[in-house]
């Protein structure tokens, strides 16, 4: 664990460095499309480490419930990961508009669902700033900023750890430079 913050309720924020698919969480958030297509970037390593069940659940979402917004996330088994779910959480493609609030919204709703779910642990990748091409340390801000947030507005929240967990060296030093910045 690189980071870590213990909020007064107990609650915890971490951020740390390694794979996303190995996390020991009751779910991880994968940084996903609207049409739930788990190709490429994070999506496409849940779903070849957990198994096609994740895309045919996807598949499965989309047709019963339409395209995902950034708000509203969908959620399917972990397959074979160590997790019980996948949330699948839309974060907005740089450069399409009011990217600032559909990454926070992306946020807030995976930790909405994750509340709904009794989850009491939730890993997250740096959404969108992958192939989505978000600049890393203004989605740092975003995602530390939403994660407070969420934290202060829902007091009564089962969700004890919240997990930010970044893969790539150049993420890591974006987002630990911004933490020691603005987090206190």
């Amino acid at each position: 664990m690189m980071r870590e913050r213990i909020y007064p309720s107990g609650r915890c924020f971490q951020i740390t460095q390694g794979d996303l698919t190995q996390q020991d969480v009751d779910a991880i958030v994968n940084a996903a499309n609207a049409q739930l297509q788990h190709g490429g970037g994070v999506a496409g390593i849940i779903v070849r480490r957990g198994g096609q069940a994740i895309q045919a659940e996807s598949d499965r979402w989309v047709r019963e419930h339409g395209r995902v917004s950034h708000a509203e996330p969908a959620y399917t088994s972990g397959g074979n990961l160590p997790c019980r779910y996948v949330i699948h959480a839309v974060g907005p493609v740089w450069g399409e508009g009011d990217e600032d609030a559909k990454l926070a919204a992306a946020v807030a709703g995976s930790l909405r669902l994750a509340d709904a779910l009794r989850l009491e642990s939730i890993a997250l990748p740096a959404i969108s700033t992958g192939i989505f091409g978000f600049p890393k340390a203004r989605a740092a801000q975003i995602i530390f900023a939403a994660v407070e947030e969420y934290f202060i507005a829902n007091p009564h929240s089962g969700l004890s750890l919240v997990r930010l967990v970044l893969y790539d060296q150049p993420t890591m030093e974006a987002f630990l430079q911004m933490w020691d910045s603005c987090v206190h």
